[in-house]
């Protein structure tokens, strides 16, 4: 009896010796006659179209193999690839949009002759009690207590607190700020009053006084606080009571205290 293994062996020499014959046979010259041979043939043409056709199917599998797995590798390498050009296009959108503020803060300090300083805003203060901001300019700046902050759509606020490399700013919408301003084209005079919202009013203007609402409100200069002439907000609703001596008056700012990432504080206007 034979074993597994021995069958096995017997199996493919057997297929060999047969494959053998066939070829030896195909390169003589002469044509395939009767008998053994054309049994061999017979026997062998089929099974050697089975192994070519498994050839092909086993070499196309690997190619598609081989194939796929370049594939994934080239996508995983795209993907890397299109992360750092987004990445880099981010960055140039940021640096544009900075450049637009950066200009514009170029524009308006090219007006005015005093001396400004740049800053960053670094902090804002979370609690809806108190309108304040962080910068990253101090003493060592030339900054002091009451310096004036703007940008160049108009008032921001002013410092209270001024360290070594910090100051803290307070915003004229918040409840302790009060700006001394005046309506632009009729010049009646008031104070630009916080109400820790985004909106503030515009007080002591008398009844008497024509305000009418989209009105400029800019500063007086009176306060020797903030120069003469710069922007605060717009006229936004007109409320007249005849028991009231004064006019109630709520003013949209030039400013969307939101958005800044950048301020210029004025220093030595005295």
């Amino acid at each position: 009896m034979f074993s597994h293994k021995q069958f096995v062996f017997l199996g493919v020499a057997l297929f060999i010796a047969m494959n053998f014959t066939v070829i030896t046979m195909g390169s003589t010259e002469s044509l395939p006659a009767h008998g053994l041979e054309r049994l061999f043939i017979s026997i062998t043409s089929p099974i050697q179209q089975g192994v070519t056709k498994t050839i092909h199917f086993t070499r196309n599998i690997w190619n598609t193999y081989f194939m796929t797995v370049l594939a994934v590798q080239e996508n995983v390498e795209l993907k890397k690839q299109l992360e750092k050009t987004i990445e880099i296009k981010n960055q140039c959108k940021e640096l544009k949009l900075e450049n637009i503020r950066l200009k514009k803060f170029v524009d308006f300090t090219g007006l005015v002759p005093d001396t400004y300083v740049a800053a960053q805003v670094i902090a804002r203060d979370p609690s809806p009690w108190f309108k304040t901001i962080m910068i990253d300019k101090g003493e060592k700046d030339g900054l002091v207590k009451g310096s004036p902050v703007l940008v160049s759509e108009g008032i921001v606020g002013q410092t209270i607190k001024v360290a070594h490399n910090y100051s803290r700013v307070l915003l004229i919408t918040d409840r302790n700020s009060a700006v001394d301003a005046l309506v632009q084209n009729s010049r009646v005079r008031g104070i630009v009053k916080g109400n820790n919202t985004v909106k503030c009013s515009f007080v002591y203007a008398l009844r008497k006084d024509e305000v009418k609402e989209g009105e400029m409100i800019i500063s007086s200069g009176l306060d020797q606080v903030f120069p003469k002439g710069l922007k605060i907000g717009s006229v936004l609703k007109v409320t007249k009571v005849h028991s009231q001596l004064f006019q109630d008056i709520i003013i949209e700012t030039s400013v969307d205290f939101d958005k800044i990432e950048e301020v210029l504080v004025l220093k030595n206007i005295r």
